[in-house]
């Protein structure tokens, strides 16, 4: 099932999130439980050609992919849909306008401009018929416009309202700055938490699906029960990171050092 399908049938689902631009690396993470598998580019070390070819085990694990774009490049959701992602996310969408923009990059006509070229995308994804990977692809892939700041919040059903926009992903560590005006960072911000439930509550309303990036692993069933069905989780920095420290601890308590 697609990545779309299963958020349509109200499943929870956690999508593992790569930073490190290494295939094997890559391959390591779709390899374990995980639902999907997001390739970061904005903050994460990830560039065209290590999303490439970090696609292919993702694609190869049988798990949805997906591309977070650096803030603006709306051209490189065209580029990864190309490349085989079922879905972008894209940061810092403050406007109307920009979720405009993000659209339109994400849809084939006449929804949106996204030009004809799935080069890589058809035979990743099994495909040998032009026709129906061209009427299948505009409900096929996601675009989540990221909603971190007061300006994003207050353009919210305007964003939702955009046609080929099809979900919210909030990022609880940027709108915690926002929220605080800038005095502190802090994904769990108990005077946003209520901000941040309505925005799961509106964009379902709205008919799409909301995400977010949980950071303590005990906040997930609260954004869970807000109404927020995807979770973006365990960066391959801190899994690798919890791994070793998890593993070292263990050999120096069986030795009692």
């Amino acid at each position: 099932m697609s990545l779309k399908s299963r958020l349509a049938a109200d499943e929870t689902l956690f999508t593992a999130w790569s930073g490190v631009p290494d295939a094997l690396t890559v391959e390591i993470i779709a390899k374990q439980g995980f639902d999907a598998v997001t390739l970061d580019m904005q903050h994460g070390g990830h560039h065209e050609d290590s999303v490439l070819r970090g696609l292919v085990p993702v694609l190869a694990a049988n798990k949805p992919a997906l591309v977070r774009i650096p803030v603006g490049r709306f051209d490189m959701a065209s580029r990864a849909l190309d490349f085989g992602a079922e879905a972008v996310i894209a940061p810092m969408v403050n406007s109307v306008n920009d979720a405009r923009q993000f659209a339109a990059a994400m849809k084939y006509p006449p929804m949106g401009e996204r030009s004809w070229g799935p080069t890589y995308a058809f035979p990743r994804h099994g495909k040998g018929d032009h026709a129906e990977w061209l009427r299948d692809s505009n409900q096929r892939t996601m675009a989540f416009a990221m909603v971190e700041t007061r300006a994003a919040f207050e353009a919210l059903d305007g964003i939702l309202e955009t046609p080929g926009i099809d979900g919210i992903f909030v990022g609880p560590s940027d709108f915690s700055i926002a929220w605080s005006n800038g005095t502190t960072v802090n994904s769990t911000l108990e005077s946003m938490m209520e901000t941040v439930a309505s925005i799961a509550e509106r964009t379902r309303k709205a008919g799409k699906h909301a995400a977010i990036y949980v950071i303590e692993p005990a906040v997930a069933g609260r954004v869970v029960s807000m109404g927020y069905r995807l979770l973006a989780m365990g960066s391959d920095h801190t899994l690798i990171s919890l791994g070793a420290k998890t593993l070292l601890k263990s050999m120096r308590d069986s030795i009692g050092a």
